[in-house]
């Protein structure tokens, strides 16, 4: 054999391997079939098999030397030297096509290792097995040969392992299928039921070809998890906000849980608590997808035993679900959660786009907006006015058996206060359209007359010319409007749209001392700054002042104490205090810490409003006192109403006999059975019964 003629049968060796049984053999290369040297060569074909001997150590130098997978080249050449002899040169390109030849039965034993684990492992499609005849058997992938190795040296563990990863991937689909959106409804015959969902999932992967199953598994898997995402946003928000995540609104709410979460654990924790956020959305995204392409492929290979499973499946569902089988009320058998979820969160996709074109309607309508100024308010005329919301102040912090004892004690002290200083009260309920946060929500609500429980609605209401209380007095130009807000810590546009002449911020309060977690400030220092920087001045007009405390803010940890008054100077003496006090993660997890704390916060909000209305207010001073919202579902309890109590104090007789119709309750304490409006029903009836003429 010549050197070209080597030369040329190399370069075929790149598109054709030398263990191909079908390779041809040139004229060149090949004596012709009836000739002597044809018959010289069919004699020597024995002879041939010495390379078979040395074959295996062929295979361990190849083993043990992978990287010799990467170059062809240099492993075709090594046949024709290890076959290549003096008397016959050419015996290993001349095998005929029945010849079997150490590479090829190498390669069919590496077949049928890898068959096996092929049909166990996630994502084994075909064995080397199924190549078509003719075509190269490629060398199995390295995983793939150690998989199989270990396999046949722990048969018992990868079958265990191969089961438990499949029970797994089960589990998964079947508890995101089903899985409830609220905490309370967790248990476990939620789960031990029927999702007609992974009935005709199965059924569909059962019947596609390898490739679109591959791709309706991966885009099943990825929206499945994606659901899963959002059903742990709807348990988060019922527990914190009492309803479920809006898709199309509540996005923007993730920046002031940031911000909350910055306040509370501080930045290193609250970077820490988003990045592990995301890895739990990945892994939950990852999880799903794997889960599927897993039982699919297992589907697609046992297709007989699917078959009969999925149908006996089908059978039972139809078969519960005619009969309305169901473990206890509310939870049958045969469940359809995953569509009626997708439905719901359609349709409320479709409500909250209706619902902003129809409520931009309904703000546009106003009794009082033509009203004119002299006929605004004529019965408050020249009294000073306080409107305060408390943080997170709700109807459970009055019943509650947990902390309504404290709480009720210590309304009844400082309602004795109050009335040892000439000063009376009433009181009643709102339903707030807020509940655990979204404070601003409750805010707007009260003080624009209109039902704002969404981010949409308020965007629309502070973007018009919505009459609220702060604007009717504004009108009026019997009243100078001011606004203290310890919560405010950024720009604040809505200013504006509230009729409030000058904002006192968190940084125009003066501050010196620590931050109380999210509060920025303790509410007795923020009355105190309102008193030296406003109230105490001599104004021409009488004040309308919107007040917002923040001490009862969760996470109730750590909670201000009350100081002499003449000690609270720049704020510098709560430094020991927020020291002394309780961490948030001493309360966070468990319920009824967090229940105490919430109790105690309320206690030092009111007695420090009280407090400061005995010192400083006099007989025109006329407070309005409200609670924003509920606290979350973990300190208010599960399914707890939004309502919220109100009081109106004031030492002017007058001012309480103008309600002596809205049946109030005497005091700081409304009763069970005292009336309750919502809340956007409060400013219509306030103007209308202080004199204000209704003028559309």
């Amino acid at each position: 054999m010549s050197f070209n003629t080597s030369s040329r049968q190399l370069s075929k060796t790149d598109e054709a391997p030398e263990d191909v049984p079908s390779q041809e053999v040139t004229p060149l290369d090949s004596p012709e079939a009836g000739t002597p040297e044809a018959e010289t060569a069919e004699a020597s074909v024995p002879e041939a098999e010495a390379p078979e001997a040395d074959a295996p150590e062929a295979d361990a130098t190849e083993a043990e030397a992978p990287e010799a997978e990467a170059d062809p080249e240099p492993e075709a050449a090594e046949v024709p030297e290890a076959a290549e002899t003096p008397e016959v040169p050419e015996v290993p390109e001349a095998k005929a096509p029945e010849t079997e030849t150490p590479e090829a039965r190498t390669s069919e034993a590496t077949t049928s290792e890898t068959e096996t684990p092929e049909a166990e492992s996630p994502g084994a499609e075909a064995s080397d097995a199924d190549t078509p005849e003719g075509e190269v058997t490629p060398r199995p992938r390295r995983w793939r040969r150690v998989w199989g190795g270990w396999r046949e040296k722990y048969p018992v563990a990868a079958r265990v392992l191969a089961w438990t990863t499949t029970a797994v991937a089960l589990a998964i689909v079947v508890v995101a299928l089903l899985m409830p959106t609220q905490a309370d409804k967790f248990r476990l015959a939620a789960f031990v039921r029927l999702p007609v969902e992974a009935i005709f999932g199965a059924a569909l992967l059962i019947v596609l070809p390898r490739k679109p199953r591959i791709a309706v598994a991966v885009f099943a898997g990825l929206g499945l998890g994606a659901l899963t995402v959002v059903n742990f946003l709807d348990i988060g928000f019922n527990e914190y906000l009492g309803r479920g995540f809006n898709v199309v609104l509540d996005w923007s709410l993730f920046s002031d849980a940031q911000g909350y979460l910055q306040d509370t654990f501080g930045k290193g924790g609250a970077l820490g608590i988003a990045a592990l956020a995301v890895t739990l959305v990945i892994a939950v995204l990852a999880l799903t997808t794997m889960s599927v392409i897993r039982l699919g492929n297992l589907a697609a290979r046992n297709t007989e035993t699917a078959t009969r499973t999925t149908l006996v499946l089908a059978i039972a569902w139809v078969t519960c679900a005619a009969l309305g089988v169901q473990y206890a009320a509310g939870i049958p058998i045969a469940s359809e959660h995953t569509m009626q979820a997708l439905q719901f969160k359609a349709e409320q996709v479709r409500r909250t786009l209706r619902d902003e074109a129809e409520f931009a309607k309904i703000a546009k309508k106003d009794d009082f907006a033509n009203t004119p100024p002299d006929q605004l308010l004529t019965g408050l005329r020249g009294k000073d006015m306080m409107i305060t919301f408390i943080e997170s102040y709700g109807r459970s912090a009055i019943e509650d058996p947990v902390m309504a004892p404290g709480v009720d004690a210590t309304l009844t002290a400082e309602n004795k206060k109050l009335t040892d200083a000439g000063f009376a009260a009433k009181s009643g309920w709102l339903t707030s359209a807020t509940y655990g946060g979204s404070s601003w929500l409750g805010h707007s609500t009260f003080m624009s007359g209109l039902w704002i429980s969404n981010q949409q609605r308020y965007r629309t209401v502070t973007a018009g010319e919505r009459l609220t209380l702060p604007g009717a007095f504004k009108k009026t130009g019997a009243w100078d409007t001011v606004g203290v807000m310890p919560g405010i810590q950024k720009a604040w546009p809505e200013q504006k749209f509230y009729g409030i002449d000058k904002l006192y911020d968190s940084h125009k309060l003066g501050y010196k001392g620590p931050k109380f977690s999210w509060s920025t400030m303790p509410d007795q220092y923020a009355l105190t700054a309102f008193e030296r920087l406003v109230h105490s001045k001599k104004h021409d007009k009488p004040l309308m002042s919107t007040i917002i405390l923040t001490s009862s803010h969760q996470p109730w940890a750590p909670i201000p104490e009350l100081v002499p008054q003449d000690q609270v100077g720049d704020g510098s003496i709560y430094n020991a205090i927020e020291k002394a006090g309780k961490r948030p993660a001493d309360i966070i997890t468990d319920s009824t810490k967090s229940k105490q704390e919430y109790g105690k916060s309320i206690q030092y909000s009111v007695s420090s409003l009280i407090n400061y209305l005995v010192k400083y207010g006099n007989k025109n001073t006329v407070l309005i006192f409200l609670g924003d919202h509920q606290p979350i579902a973990r300190v208010s309890g599960n399914h707890a109403s939004r309502d919220v109590p109100v009081s109106i104090v004031a030492k002017d007789p007058k001012v309480l006999d103008k309600i002596a119709d809205w049946n109030w309750a005497d005091g700081l304490q409304p009763k069970q059975d005292t009336p309750v409006w919502k809340m956007n029903a409060f400013r219509d009836r306030f103007l209308t019964a202080y004199g204000s003429t209704p003028a559309p």
